[in-house]
């Protein structure tokens, strides 16, 4: 009897398993290709979480984005050397861990090289180096030091004129988290988020594998 109980339940779990999919959607956000998949039974379903990760990561890109003028991060930018502003639990605490990574790679990492985007292109646009002075005055604006946080008020001031922050090396991988992290409160057991490279996998693969 115990075995035919066991021998139906390996059935139904093999069922359950073919019966799956993988649906997947490339879209365009924070400048990147995102590759979204999700484990479903039915096309409906999966475009509907599909459809919530899209919407996580463009929440996310409006507040960390550089690009965008409205965004948190842009108005914390226009304000270096100017005044603190006050910015979402979020965003303060993206930055609060990105000055963490800065102090533990001693600099090598460090958000506020953003400064120096007015004088590097990396679009393919850029036709000769700029000028030495134009550099080092660029330089003078980088260094995770000069940014400013206040726990008791929750704002971020950029201590040097023209300083910028940019989220490039880490904002893709942080946004594919936190849609996953989503995705994965609303009942979804499997699937990817490829953000240009950056993965996020979790659960199997239709046919019970891992993902490879």
């Amino acid at each position: 009897m115990q075995k035919k109980v066991l021998f139906f339940l390996f059935i139904l779990s093999s069922f359950s398993l073919v019966s799956q999919k993988t649906f997947q959607k490339t879209v365009k956000l924070m400048g990147s290709r995102f590759d979204i998949s999700v484990v479903e039974k039915d096309s409906i379903k999966a475009t509907k979480f599909i459809d919530i990760a899209i919407t996580e990561i463009s929440r996310i890109e409006k507040i960390i984005s550089s690009w965008d003028k409205n965004s948190e991060t842009s108005q914390v930018n226009n304000n270096a050397g100017i005044k603190p502003i006050k910015v979402s639990t979020e965003l303060f605490n993206l930055i609060k861990r990105a000055i963490s990574i800065s102090k533990l790679t001693d600099g090598a990492f460090d958000i506020s090289y953003a400064s120096m985007d007015r004088i590097w292109k990396f679009d393919g646009s850029m036709k000769t180096i700029p000028l030495k002075e134009k550099i080092q005055q660029s330089v003078i604006k980088v260094g995770f030091q000069n940014i400013i946080l206040d726990e008791v008020k929750q704002t971020v001031f950029l201590k040097i004129k023209g300083m910028k922050i940019g989220f490039g090396a880490i904002g893709k991988g942080y946004a594919a988290d936190k849609a996953k992290k989503l995705l994965i409160s609303k009942g979804v057991k499997a699937g990817i988020i490829n953000a240009s490279g950056d993965m996020n996998t979790w659960g199997k693969q239709p046919n019970g594998k891992d993902w490879t």
